[in-house]
């Protein structure tokens, strides 16, 4: 990694800006990092100024190579074009491409997070949460008997949900990347240390903030946008009516991403918002890994079937499957009302009728309502 101006400009502009500001990713596409940097220090009026002027930029470059960091930019080989979506949303003041981010750890960014799902959910998580995020994150990362299909397990490194999926991603010798809201260099939450210094030796620890840096509020929303656009799909598997993982799948819905839900007692405060993103049609039913990599990964290889009667929808995968057991016994529903009652999302919905369609299994109505059908000998 070379310290050109622009890396320069963008590392500097990470210790003087709040991650994930809107309005800074506005005016880079107006003009250049090294620009911009320059005009913040020399205007007093730039709300950023004061900030700017008390950092030395020699220092902080200093203490990340001290710490084995290497800062990524837009460009760079190492920088996943997935974090270019990040353009086109905005949600409460924050959006827009980061300015960069430090990593350590060996694992190639751009490599892992190519087949990648995020488990996340809420931090006071029960043993029925710790147990199901374990168990998924070690499956997803082993792939299938045959080796293929193998994910990257993506979280936020916080007590509960996350660090079970850490845990058991690392415990099948698999990779896991953690996204921080902190300083690499002053991990945090401090009972989880010695977890995310394994992370770190194994796998990567990502955040946009600089060495030195402690976590704020706005610092974990800014987080959450970048574990969902790092990732091919998103998994909630506890999380209340409020909460980071649910404001991290509302970043993944945005981004068009996969989003997933585990489901939970309907008697459970941790599950308020799992259960409300399933009803709502925000979020696929998903119990376990073969679930998920059905949606976002490589299916598993068609096992051998013993002798016996075989049934039509045999051939379809999980979301065909929902989107045809939705389809009224009479009647029909046009593309709204089945993709809701179905759990998926419209574009999900629409290609697994293309898929019925082919299979004489669904019909398209005069009026483009859809109905169900099985066509030819399939008896």
């Amino acid at each position: 990694m070379t310290w050109t101006d622009e890396r320069l400009a963008r590392a500097a502009l990470t210790a003087a800006v709040e991650p994930g500001s809107a309005t800074m990713a506005r005016r880079l596409c107006e003009t250049t990092p090294e620009d911009l940097w320059r005009r913040i220090l020399a205007d007093s009026g730039e709300r950023w100024h004061a900030r700017a002027r008390g950092l030395d930029v020699d220092r902080l470059v200093e203490r990340s190579e001290q710490a084995a960091m290497r800062f990524l930019i837009p460009g760079d080989e190492e920088w996943p074009t997935s974090l270019d979506t990040l353009a086109r949303v905005e949600k409460s003041g924050m959006g827009g491409v980061p300015l960069g981010l430090w990593v350590v750890g060996p694992a190639y960014l751009a490599d892992v997070s190519r087949q990648s799902v995020a488990i996340v959910g809420c931090r006071s998580a029960s043993s029925y949460g710790q147990d199901v995020a374990t168990e998924m994150a070690y499956h997803l990362v082993q792939g299938h008997t045959d080796g293929t299909g193998a994910q990257t397990v993506i979280s936020g490194g916080a007590y509960g949900v996350d660090v079970a999926a850490h845990r058991g991603a690392m415990s099948a010798y698999g990779t896991t990347v953690g996204v921080l809201a902190c300083g690499l260099d002053i991990l945090y939450p401090r009972g989880n240390v010695a977890v995310l210094e394994q992370i770190a030796a194994t796998g990567l620890l990502v955040s946009e903030l600089p060495p030195g840096r402690h976590p704020t509020r706005p610092g974990f929303l800014a987080r959450n946008r970048l574990i969902a656009a790092l990732s091919t799909g998103t998994v909630v598997v506890e999380a209340g009516w409020r909460s980071g993982a649910i404001n991290t799948a509302s970043w993944a819905n945005a981004l068009g991403t996969a989003v997933m839900a585990v489901p939970g007692p309907v008697t459970s405060s941790r599950s308020t918002g799992t259960n409300k993103l399933i009803r709502d049609g925000e979020a696929i039913l998903v119990r376990d890994a073969d679930d998920v990599r059905g949606i976002v990964g490589e299916l598993a290889p068609e096992p051998e079937r013993p002798a016996g009667r075989s049934l039509p929808t045999d051939v379809l995968n999980a979301t065909e499957l929902a989107v045809h057991e939705a389809l009224p016994a009479r009647g029909s529903y046009g593309l709204d009302e089945l993709a809701a009652s179905a759990g998926v999302s419209i574009t999900q919905c629409s290609a697994a009728l293309t898929v019925l369609e082919q299979l004489g299994m669904a019909a398209c109505c005069l009026d483009g309502t859809w109905s169900v059908t099985l066509g030819g000998d399939r008896t």
